[in-house]
């Protein structure tokens, strides 16, 4: 019987913020508590990011709340998070970072079908102020045109 992975957290705002040019999919050195506290859902993506430091890759700003069922030995909810990549990634995402002023944004995180933590990273360039306004022109847009054809069809 295959499982679903179940997802967490989602950062909608890097969707915005962000165009996103090609995605990864990480594991996360978490403790115990952690990882209950993320079963409970108690997780904040939206002002995180990753950097990566002497060949290895880190997440920054991740927020998981303390277990609510942990002892004093909770770690600190927002300390920093190695992210478990191939070396080849890695060195692929500083080289890209470096050269073309990309940079590597979380998606969302989840559980995989081997209930094991992933966090989907992305390689994105910012989106500037008019771009964002035309994505949500589109956006408009296409909502009005299934809008018509809604009620066209009753």
């Amino acid at each position: 019987m295959a499982r679903e992975k179940k997802q967490i957290a989602k950062n909608r705002k890097a969707f915005h913020d962000y165009e996103i040019i090609e995605t990864f999919e990480a594991g996360i050195a978490l403790t115990g508590t952690e990882v209950c506290s993320l079963r409970e859902n108690n997780c904040q993506l939206t002002d995180c990011f990753v950097l990566i430091r002497k060949g290895e890759a880190w997440l920054n700003g991740l927020h998981i709340s303390p277990y609510s069922h942990g002892n004093l030995n909770n770690p600190d909810p927002d300390r920093k998070r190695k992210l478990l990549l191939h070396r080849k990634q890695i060195r692929y995402l500083e080289q890209k970072t470096r050269e073309a002023g990309l940079a590597i944004v979380p998606i969302g995180i989840y559980f995989s079908t081997n209930s094991l933590v992933k966090l989907e990273i992305a390689l994105a360039r910012g989106k500037k102020l008019h771009d964002k306004r035309q994505a949500m022109a589109e956006r408009d847009s296409k909502r009005e045109i299934a809008r018509a054809l809604k009620m066209r069809s009753r």
